[in-house]
């Protein structure tokens, strides 16, 4: 009986070591932007992230232009390859800062499809689901460090 016990109880604190934050928990429809754009998923709720590609402050609100990413189990994206999800667009009211939500940051929405937008992505006319945000979780930037391992010493090096 205590066997059971504790493995559940360490199974509870791993799992809750890997959850998504508060604020991004909950059901979400699973599909991507791609696959939104090419048919009508008005009203449908879902959790996108990926990297802000630009952002656009208006009177009301602001609109963050995004290339979707998939996200891990803490709901932060990732680039797993160079084939990302589409793009989208999700906007929330109030202002956001340009300066702070700057190009290539990683932010994860969540919110309901509002609707569709074509612009322009070159010369190409590009169909962009747009999300309405009810969450904007803007992620930490990532700290790259390379670590530089020396080998271990061996007899014949000395211990000095």
């Amino acid at each position: 009986m205590r066997l059971p016990l504790t493995a559940l109880a360490a199974a509870a604190l791993l799992a809750a070591c890997a959850s998504q934050p508060k604020p991004l928990q909950g059901e979400f429809l699973p599909i991507t932007p791609h696959e939104a754009a090419e048919s009508d998923r008005t009203g449908a709720v879902v959790r996108w992230g990926g990297r802000i590609v630009q952002v656009e402050p208006q009177p009301n609100s602001t609109c963050f232009e995004m290339i979707a990413t998939g996200l891990s189990v803490t709901g932060r994206p990732y680039w797993a390859s160079d084939d990302t999800g589409g793009r989208f667009i999700a906007c929330r009211t109030g202002f956001y800062d340009p300066a702070v939500f700057e190009k290539n940051r990683e932010v994860t929405f969540t919110g309901r499809i509002g609707g569709y937008e074509t612009r322009k992505i070159g010369g190409y006319d590009y169909r962009f689901p747009r999300v309405d945000a009810d969450v904007v979780y803007l992620w930490p930037v990532r700290e790259y460090v390379d670590v530089v391992t020396y080998p271990p010493p061996w007899p014949w090096w000395g211990w000095w």
